[in-house]
């Protein structure tokens, strides 16, 4: 029987409270995600999609069960190991872009292929590769400031792709976009997630994003079902 390519096992997750006893989040959480499915998480603020998605990230550590992506166990890795991980195989995208202020738009796409050892012209011709996939082969040189909120999005989601991660995790990528420009970063991230042969996971409110998607879970008291 062939495993998913994600797996997450019995997930628990907390997290200390001044009121009294620890705030549990997520309690004994299961989920499989297929290689190359587009998963969407839905649920009210504050459910936990968040904390979802920063643990199968490995952003965050987890206090019970196992989460696998592919042959990794990533639940079991030490900290160094956990950050070579998630440079290498995990790209994110978040409500906020997380931009450098003082890089422009290629500069903010190189810098992970540049702390990764990549040479500088072999950073900079993926990252352009990137820019004209996103539709901002014009724009290289603006700096954020410079760029409106669904640019920047499409910067931080071509920056999430450059170190060709088998696995993207966008927790509320269109948050803060209007309508229209959260439309054309949905049709976007759809895109992307082709072309570059991904499995995602999206953590959204917006019933047309998880739509799109190929399948949509609701992040309810803990637990995730089908909707």
């Amino acid at each position: 029987m062939t495993m998913p390519f994600l797996q997450v096992i019995q997930l628990c997750k907390s997290y200390p409270s001044s009121r009294g006893p620890n705030l549990e989040v997520l309690r004994n959480l299961d989920l499989g995600v297929e290689t190359g499915e587009m998963v969407a998480v839905t649920g009210a603020s504050g459910v936990g999609k968040t904390t979802l998605m920063q643990s199968i990230g490995g952003l965050d550590r987890i206090d019970r069960g196992t989460i696998r992506v592919s042959d990794t166990e990533v639940s079991s890795l030490s900290d160094d190991e956990l950050s070579n991980f998630r440079n290498r195989h995990v790209g994110f995208v978040f409500q906020f872009h997380h931009l450098l202020p003082e890089f422009n738009a290629l500069e903010n796409i190189e810098m992970p292929l540049r702390i990764s050892g990549l040479g500088a012209d072999e950073a900079q011709h993926r990252a352009r590769q990137l820019l004209d996939q996103v539709g901002l082969a014009d724009r290289w040189t603006h700096r954020p400031g410079k760029l409106s909120g669904g640019e920047q999005q499409r910067v931080a989601v071509a920056r999430a792709l450059v170190m060709h991660p088998a696995l993207l995790l966008a927790d509320e990528p269109t948050g803060d976009l209007d309508a229209r420009t959260g439309e054309s970063l949905h049709r976007l991230l759809r895109e992307m997630h082709e072309q570059h042969g991904l499995t995602s996971v999206i953590a959204t409110h917006n019933p047309r994003l998880a739509k799109a998607c190929d399948r949509v879970l609701s992040l309810e008291d803990g637990h995730l079902n089908a909707r």
